[in-house]
């Protein structure tokens, strides 16, 4: 083991359910404002999950008012209380970018069972 994964091992989460790309997520993210701190829920479906160890990201997809509104989330981030599992998705690619050109009931992704 090598310095750096030593000092990524005190940053990495070990609470982490485990979630793969086509699954719709609850993310409880804390908002700070001012000096109050608040839970928010951002729910939508993965579309990307990339990187590894500490560097790892997930990009969250939901649609907002007829606008679709994508975030990305650092997976080991300080600021995610929870990553929540709603439903699995059955997807036969590992990025799901093709949703952002559909809209309505052909957006939904087909759910494992």
């Amino acid at each position: 083991m090598n310095l750096i994964d030593l000092v990524e091992a005190n940053h990495k989460k070990d609470n982490i359910d485990a979630f793969k790309v086509g699954d719709t997520v609850k993310v409880h993210v804390i908002i700070r404002e001012g000096e109050k701190e608040r839970v928010q829920i951002f729910k939508g479906d993965v579309i990307v999950k990339k990187g590894s160890n500490a560097a790892a990201t997930f990009t969250v997809r939901k649609v907002s008012f007829g606008i679709g509104v994508e975030r990305i989330f650092p997976l080991h981030s300080k600021m995610i209380k929870k990553i929540e599992v709603v439903r699995r998705g059955k997807v036969k690619r590992a990025k799901l970018y093709y949703l952002r050109g559909l809209k309505g009931k052909a957006a939904r992704l087909k759910e494992e069972r």
